[in-house]
């Protein structure tokens, strides 16, 4: 796994890019998010030297377009399930119900899928562990998974998967080399796709707060934050 090789064949690699926190700081406002003001010269420079250039999230496309306009750039938003029809209004309540016990906590409904973040907590991680098993339950009950995420966890249709959308990416690309970057637990399941794909890659970790530890552990490179991240896709 080498960044070099990535470098040798860019005009036929894919770059594969999470986008919170990895092109945009983590915020306790997920509305606010926002990528580093550096991205957008880098991403645009990047898009015309490499066969794709692409940005995987849960987020739904049009936010990332908003905030991102980057011409030639590819958005696979809410996992490529933007299609699907949205969850049913007794999954919505549920959720928002489990979330009302929980101060602090709030409910991010993207229709499709339903997030309930933590972070405004007075302690977000012991507000995730009370709130993770009612929401995993209610998410089984009803055929759907469950996945978290740094103070997160979002309930969505079983193909939601970061992974799933990342192998759809590189068998419609077929890219001689590509390079993954993300900072979240639901990235390892991107790296393995990536290994999985037999191209050369490169994996790459964005470390913040709350970075897991194993995402660290697998990668090939780390860097510090999404302005380590551009600094990295600079010199490509």
């Amino acid at each position: 796994m080498s960044l070099a090789a990535v470098s040798a064949h860019l005009a036929e690699a894919a770059i594969l890019l999470d986008f919170d926190g990895t092109l945009a700081p983590i915020v306790d406002d997920p509305a606010a998010a926002r990528p580093l003001p550096e991205a957008v010269p880098v991403l645009t420079d990047l898009c015309r030297r490499a066969a794709a250039v692409a940005v995987i999230t849960g987020r739904p496309e049009a936010f990332v377009r908003d905030v991102l306009d980057v011409p030639r750039l590819e958005v696979v938003g809410l996992y490529g399930l933007s299609a699907m029809p949205p969850l049913g209004d007794d999954v919505r309540q549920a959720i928002a119900a489990i979330a009302d016990d929980e101060p602090g906590a709030e409910v991010e409904d993207k229709q499709v899928s339903i997030v309930v973040h933590t972070r405004r907590t007075p302690d977000p991680d012991a507000a995730l562990a009370r709130v993770r098993e009612p929401v995993r339950a209610l998410a089984a009950s009803h055929g759907l998974t469950s996945f978290d995420g740094k103070f997160v966890i979002e309930v969505a249709p079983p193909a939601a998967r970061k992974g799933g959308a990342v192998q759809q990416l590189l068998d419609q690309l077929t890219p001689r080399a590509a390079l993954y970057a993300g900072d979240d637990v639901q990235d390892i399941e991107a790296f393995d796709a990536l290994e999985r794909s037999g191209v050369e890659s490169c994996r790459v970790v964005v470390v913040g707060s709350g970075t897991p530890e194993r995402l660290i552990e697998v990668a090939d490179i780390e860097v510090d934050g999404p302005l380590g991240l551009l600094e990295l896709l600079h010199v490509l």
